[in-house]
């Protein structure tokens, strides 16, 4: 509790805790609503997560598919990720977010600035139809760059290095504001009406990753550094809920060791993944998120191997294109050429290919029971990358409601609290990280955003009779 209640460095309606993809839009929307807001952000630049993804956000029915003859509907969507996720702790709040991811892209276009476009090369893991919209260059920090943007347009304060401590409660328990402090940074006392964490998961945090994610503790996280779950000690602190703890985002195929991802549209297209024996071990289907755990159980090197007509098609990736530039991967004329080219045992490569070959052409059943072959078999010229899994961002966190309000383990809300994007329980469900589908961490960074800042304005609106700008 605090006894300084009538002590503090600066007040504001909305304080937004982190600078991330659901800061920014948190921060955007409440001020849209009519808020006076400012953002505070621990690390030394903005970005976290969202600058480091695809920026890929799905919008259900948006203009741009139906502009694209694309036929799309939210049911559609809530049918894709139940398929996937199964049920888990908040089916509010993934169909709250789903029913809002149209309305969503279209306003992080019109209203925010955003420059994106529908993908329509290719449905991404866990979608049944095209429905991703990112930017040109499939670059996060695109995204985010636009979002800043719109920020500094409507002069709403970004304070960066300066991390929450904690938060500050009254007398009789009520959050009222933030402590800010740290080294080399002035403490200050921020009062605020209404407090949005949107600072990130806990995938940087190796005790709370082998507590609530164990199956992928022993991967490389590749995410941001921001990462360290303080949202999950403050909520354990007010008695909040926490929701689908066991879900994460991991990638099964980051090029090594450059570090960067080697795109999963390499084997969407019809790649394969083998181990350092030159064999398969298991259905790629999967999708670049549930695969990483059998990339990490393999114990040995990993190997991306995909054709020459696939790297055409990856190459609309900027990321990818720099990958190629500096020598992420490798070309072969023949199976033989590829083999040699890592010291892999060439006649045990010869005989994985020979039999994808084979399911891929119709004439035999996949071993693993892959069913999606794209543009497999695979022809000469061929590409080979060596890979490694990694751990990007945890799923799962403090429960809140469809609105983003956090919720006690009772299921009451938290008064003036709210939470999204990798700090709330999100959408993939509890079983580890096969109930991701791509775009699930922006769709609940910037979804929750968006919910949690128009309905933390709405009610301080409500209490003061404000009107929106």
């Amino acid at each position: 509790m605090d006894k300084n209640e009538n002590a503090w460095d600066m007040e504001v309606d909305v304080l937004v805790v982190g600078a991330g993809g659901c800061g920014l839009a948190a921060a955007i929307a409440a001020h849209d609503e009519g808020a006076d807001v400012a953002i505070v952000e621990k690390m030394d630049r903005p970005g976290g997560n969202t600058s480091l993804s695809t920026g890929s956000v799905p919008g259900a029915g948006s203009r741009f598919q139906r502009a694209a003859g694309i036929a799309d509907s939210a049911q559609t969507m809530v049918d894709d990720l139940r398929r996937i996720a199964g049920e888990h702790d908040l089916p509010d709040v993934s169909r709250a977010l789903v029913s809002i991811s149209a309305e969503l892209c279209e306003w992080l276009v019109d209203r925010v600035g955003v420059r994106l476009s529908l993908i329509t090369d290719y449905c991404h893991v866990g979608h049944s139809v095209p429905r991703l919209h990112a930017p040109v260059s499939r670059r996060g920090q695109d995204l985010m760059d636009d979002l800043l943007a719109a920020v500094a347009q409507r002069d709403i304060p970004l304070a960066v290095g300066n991390p929450v401590q904690s938060l500050l409660r009254s007398q009789q328990g009520r959050v009222m504001g933030v402590l800010v402090a740290g080294k080399g940074v002035q403490t200050s006392r921020i009062k605020a009406s209404k407090i949005i964490l949107a600072c990130n998961g806990f995938a940087g945090n190796r005790a709370l990753v082998k507590e609530f994610c164990p199956e992928i503790a022993g991967a490389e996280y590749f995410g941001a550094l921001g990462s360290t779950g303080e949202a999950v000690g403050w909520g354990r602190e007010l008695d909040a809920g926490l929701a689908n703890m066991q879900a994460y985002q991991g990638y099964a195929a980051v090029a090594y060791p450059h570090g960067s991802l080697l795109s999963w549209t390499t084997i969407e297209k019809g790649g394969i993944l083998v181990n350092a024996a030159g064999e398969r071990f298991g259905n790629e289907d999967l999708g670049y998120s549930a695969y990483a755990r059998q990339v990490l159980a393999q114990q040995t090197p990993v190997f991306a191997i995909f054709d020459e007509r696939i790297k055409t098609i990856a190459s609309k990736e900027e990321e990818f294109r720099e990958l190629a530039d500096h020598g992420g991967i490798k070309s072969a004329a023949t199976v033989a050429e590829l083999a040699a080219s890592f010291n892999l045992p060439a006649a045990a490569l010869a005989r994985t290919v020979d039999a994808y070959t084979m399911a891929a052409g119709a004439q035999g059943d996949d071993v693993f029971g892959r069913r999606k072959f794209g543009m497999a078999p695979l022809q000469g010229p061929f590409w080979i990358c060596r890979v490694t899994p990694g751990l990007f961002h945890t799923q799962g966190g403090l429960a809140i409601d469809a609105a983003g309000r956090v919720l006690k383990a009772d299921g009451e809300p938290i008064p003036n609290l709210f939470a999204g994007g990798g700090a709330a329980g999100g959408i993939s469900g509890r079983a580890g990280a096969a109930g991701y589908a791509s775009g699930n961490g922006l769709l609940c960074a910037l979804g929750l955003g968006y919910l949690g800042g128009r309905a933390a304005a709405g009610e301080l609106r409500a209490a003061f009779k404000r009107e929106p700008s």
